[in-house]
């Protein structure tokens, strides 16, 4: 490749590091979706000829079915899938594969081919994020009225309902699917191919037509910034690993949940695994492998940000790693996303014993500081300080739940207490009281999930 310009071949070691074939040969379908869109202008624009382009255009399809039936002769030699295309398209076709690289260079062609399989990466893991929380939704759909303790500081706070619980998840993974696609539709303005090394070709291109031909908005405006940038890759892969944190939250409240001590659902054996020592286990070893695989998304977006933030312009080798790393980076949320969708669907929850952890630990205090203020306009302050008492006289009764304490109990702190206010403490009530825009009520689970589900249609 470099016959005219190098004497000596290079080290075995030299063409181990500068290989990337092994990697970047998954751009196969966008270098050769690439390559057809630039024949294609430089026939129209008369650098090449129709005959040319026609034995171009159909020598790329041969190689696409190659490659498809993997009968492709893949060399190390010539690099990277690039290479290996264009190499293989002048043995099919003859002279007329040396001219697909008229007007550009490896360095807008690699950009192109990279931004373009990004962006469809980014609208996959958008499909994948939807299909989970179509899950989520039946499930909470399915367990609107299941109580369940919620937290804080791992602490129980007061009761809500499962369904409200598993729709916090829905609108986190909303949010994480508007980032992800939205950096693909932001990627898709400015087309890099047209760029050629760094600053521009003096053939007659027309790079409107590559770019509209590609699915681009535009061509990039600034040759050096089209080939020098990676800020794409680096914004899905942000976004990716924000998507990949809450997948990592969720899966360790699973692990949590299905734990004997929590006892609140059973994972399926189907993505559990067992002991090898200890016959009783059914060890959660899909969720905590998604824990795992979300610190490698990240791990991958700072090892990213990290080679291309001490670069100066335009283009450098280094920006080779950025696809093994963005590669993996969606290859470890895609499966995440699959495990936890099946994890999601067949989950199956213990109703009594949610709605006796969310009993313990007088969940439903603040219920009566509500009713002090609600009923004798009592401050909340004040409020906040007799139903402290009272939790205290409730734990020195070894009465478990506020509700169960006798009235005398209450009024013994303060006389103004009525049964209306006891009987108000119950988790139940507790749940159905907090029905305002949002809340945990039954009721309003149920018209957030309508509200989903025609989101989803």
């Amino acid at each position: 490749m470099w016959g005219g310009r190098f004497a000596a071949q290079p080290a075995d070691a030299m063409q181990a590091i500068n290989a990337s074939i092994d990697i970047d040969k998954r751009l196969w379908r966008e270098d050769i979706e690439g390559s057809k869109a630039h024949a294609d202008m430089l026939a129209a624009r008369g650098i090449i000829t129709a005959e040319d382009n026609a034995a171009i255009q159909a020598g790329l399809d041969q190689i696409a079915a190659e490659i498809v039936a993997g009968n492709f002769p893949f060399s190390v030699e010539l690099e990277d899938i690039h290479l290996n295309i264009e190499a293989r398209l002048t043995e099919r076709i003859g002279e007329a594969g040396k001219r697909l690289h008229t007007g550009r260079s490896r360095n807008d062609q690699v950009a192109t081919d990279f931004k373009l399989w990004t962006m469809r990466a980014c609208r996959e893991a958008g499909d994948g994020l939807r299909a989970l929380q179509k899950a989520l939704l039946r499930q909470a759909e399915a367990h609107a009225d299941w109580i369940m303790p919620g937290f804080t500081h791992l602490q129980t706070a007061q009761p809500i309902t499962a369904g409200h619980h598993l729709l916090a998840y829905c609108s986190m993974f909303e949010r994480d699917r508007v980032r992800i696609i939205g950096g693909a539709l932001e990627s898709a303005w400015e087309c890099p191919l047209g760029a050629a090394a760094l600053a521009g070709t003096p053939y007659p291109i027309d790079r409107e037509m590559t770019a509209h031909a590609l699915g681009f908005h535009a061509p990039a405006s600034n040759s050096i910034d089209a080939v020098g940038s990676r800020d794409f890759a680096l914004a899905a892969l942000a976004n990716l690993s924000i998507a990949a944190t809450h997948l990592s939250r969720l899966a360790e409240e699973l692990v949590l949940w299905t734990s004997p001590q929590f006892g609140f659902a059973t994972m399926s054996d189907a993505w559990s695994t067992g002991s090898s020592i200890m016959p009783q286990k059914r060890n959660p070893d899909a969720a905590e492998l998604i824990r795992a695989k979300a610190a490698r998304v990240g791990a991958d977006f700072a090892a990213l940000n990290g080679i291309v933030q001490k670069l100066p312009l335009a283009y450098a080798k280094d920006l080779q790693e950025d696809k093994a790393l963005t590669f993996n980076a969606f290859d470890s949320f895609a499966l995440s996303v699959t495990a936890m969708i099946g994890m999601i669907e067949t989950v199956r929850f213990k109703r009594e014993a949610m709605r006796a952890a969310a009993a313990r630990g007088y969940s439903t205090a603040t219920d009566l500081a509500d009713w002090l203020v609600r009923e004798l306009k009592v401050p909340f302050r004040e409020a906040h300080e007799i139903t402290g008492r009272v939790v205290r006289r409730a734990e020195d009764a070894g009465v478990a739940e506020l509700s169960l304490l006798p009235l005398s109990e209450f009024q013994a702190i303060d006389p103004r207490i009525t049964e209306v206010a006891r009987a108000a403490l119950t988790v139940e009530k507790s749940v159905e009281s907090r029905n305002s825009y949002g809340g945990t009520a039954p009721d309003r689970v149920r018209e957030q999930v309508e509200r989903w589900k025609e989101m989803f249609e």
